[in-house]
């Protein structure tokens, strides 16, 4: 692998914004697709929630593609649905956004973890970053569920030898945490303005 696991989300993250600062719909996604290679090194225990932002990409991919001008703009799906009051069903593009957000502040939160603390064991890192970031989101059985899947954490020591690649492995996850959360920040921002940065799980 030439250079690290982080290598093409850090490259896919400089052409996330347009020229006038706005968030472009395919960018976005497809950096959030880039990270889905690191969950795979996690093994059993990050199923759950390699499955859940899958499924929120594609939900959000699906929009976009059925009108690619409509939707350039990451926002427009969620104002759309806005305007006609289909936000806050579980089936809507402005869930899945909310829910894949939630989802990578919860990864960014556990390499913040992984840079800094390097005496927590993987499971004590992963652990920590859901109760900052997804826990007050779940309902009892999903929260049971992460707990569960939280045991199967791989071998810390293991996991970063694998995705480190060729590359430098803190210096690119630090990058990759300093300049992806501000996309995810935007986005708490713009769901909270229309009012929606608060659905929990069904």
């Amino acid at each position: 692998m030439e250079g690290t696991v982080f290598t093409p989300s850090l490259e896919g993250m400089k052409h996330v914004k347009s020229e006038n600062g706005v968030i472009l719909t395919k960018p976005f996604l497809d950096v959030c697709k880039l990270i889905l290679p690191v969950l795979d090194k996690f093994g059993a225990a990050m199923t759950l929630v390699k499955s859940d932002i899958g499924g929120n990409i594609t939900r959000l991919e699906n929009k976009y593609s059925s009108d690619p001008s409509k939707y350039e703009h990451l926002y427009s799906m969620v104002q759309v649905e806005v305007e006609k009051k289909t936000a806050k069903e579980s089936s809507s593009c402005t869930n899945g956004l909310l829910w894949l957000t939630r989802a990578m502040d919860f990864l960014v939160e556990l390499f913040k973890n992984l840079l800094e603390h390097p005496d927590w064991a993987m499971s004590q890192a992963c652990t920590d970053s859901y109760e900052k970031t997804l826990k007050k989101w779940h309902g009892w059985l999903a929260s049971s569920s992460f707990k569960v899947a939280m045991k199967l954490a791989p071998d810390r020591k293991k996991f970063m030898e694998v995705i480190a690649g060729t590359g430098d492995i803190n210096t690119d996850m630090a990058k990759f945490c300093a300049e992806f959360s501000p996309f995810l920040a935007e986005n708490h921002n713009f769901l909270a303005s229309v009012g929606l940065d608060d659905m929990k799980a069904s």
